[in-house]
């Protein structure tokens, strides 16, 4: 949906505070409006035939039935795009995950002690757009059941796999890291999720694949066998010393409107692994990437991006494709084969 048309949301959650909260904020971009409000999933599916949202906003804690259940029913018989609102603790980053996994586009933290009304308002606005344009369809036993047997062994020495992810990363990232062999060359990543959901992130990854994922620390190795996922929050670069890589984890201005930035650490990835690298951008919205996936690309890295068809939203590729730093297009399921064979070469 292009962003000049008006995007219709419906806000569901059981806190009328939270909800009147959530329709000031959004109504303030031109570009949104808010048709209804719901306290529950029982009104809201009244409300969501009646007045035909383009985009739901969706609490997880809810009386009569709690939201990761709706969610699933919605993506069953009616999907549509929907961003999750879960609380910034553990547990919440845990319910996030399980969102994602039901179908959810994009999640974010609700508005508390740690994390402002004003600074949620922005994200909010951004992802309600993000969501309106991203590509749902319904949800079926092999969406969670994908094949991932991992590829075979590579042998690699002194590689870096640097990926970038947004908009339905969560799920691209699961496809792909998933497929990684048990000694895949050390890969860093940002994926553009709020602090505390990168951890519960990680640790689902850690459990499904053959590597190690975990988030990442202020001087954590980039070894063979090991994924590192940028905290939200911060930044993350890419160091060397000798022929030794680790990263940084630092503070710092949002870059590209993120932190951590895809920019951020694929820049890094260039200026220290160069040739040595091989990257990919995955699905998202915006540009965050492109710039930096080019300087990869320049300083002799192979470089991936994720093709139309099989992202969420052809945001982030596009613009790295657009700005020429895309040496292979790949559909998703090709993506971790692809970069394994740049690896190898």
């Amino acid at each position: 949906m292009p962003l000049t048309m008006t995007i219709k949301v419906l806000v569901v959650d059981d806190s009328a505070i939270v909800r009147k909260i959530l329709s000031e904020q959004l109504s303030q971009d031109p570009n949104i409006e808010v048709v209804g409000t719901a306290p529950d999933p029982f009104v809201a599916r009244d409300k969501i035939l009646q007045l035909k949202p383009d985009v739901l906003t969706l609490d997880v804690e809810m009386p009569r039935m709690d939201g990761i259940t709706f969610l699933g029913k919605l993506m069953k018989h009616y999907p549509m795009p929907v961003v999750v609102l879960s609380s910034l603790t553990p547990e919440g980053g845990k319910t996030a995950m399980a969102a994602l996994e039901a179908g959810a586009v994009e999640v974010m933290c609700k508005p508390g002690a740690s994390y402002s009304v004003g600074q949620a308002c922005e994200e909010l606005i951004q992802k309600v757009k993000a969501a309106s344009r991203a590509k749902v369809h319904v949800r079926s036993e092999s969406d969670s059941n994908r094949n991932r047997q991992a590829l075979a062994m590579v042998e690699t020495t002194n590689k870096v796999f640097a990926i970038g992810a947004s908009t339905g990363g969560v799920q691209a990232l699961t496809q792909v890291i998933t497929m990684f062999p048990a000694n895949a060359p050390g890969t860093v990543i940002v994926q553009h999720m709020p602090a505390q959901f990168t951890r519960s992130f990680a640790d689902r990854l850690d459990g499904l694949s053959a590597v190690r994922v975990k988030e990442a620390e202020n001087g954590d190795h980039v070894i063979p066998g090991q994924v590192l996922i940028a905290p939200g929050g911060f930044h993350m670069v890419l160091q060397r010393s000798g022929a030794n890589y680790f990263v940084m984890i630092k503070d710092g201005p949002m870059v590209c409107h993120q932190k951590p930035s895809v920019e951020v650490l694929f820049n890094s990835v260039a200026k220290y692994a160069g040739a040595n690298a091989v990257g990919a951008i995955l699905t998202g919205m915006g540009d965050d990437g492109a710039k930096g996936l080019l300087a990869m690309r320049q300083a002799g890295a192979h470089t991936v991006g994720q093709d139309e068809a099989s992202c969420v939203v052809y945001g982030m590729p596009k613009a790295a494709a657009d700005a020429g730093a895309v040496e292979r297009v790949a559909a998703l399921d090709k993506v971790a084969e692809t970069m394994v064979r740049f690896a190898q070469m």
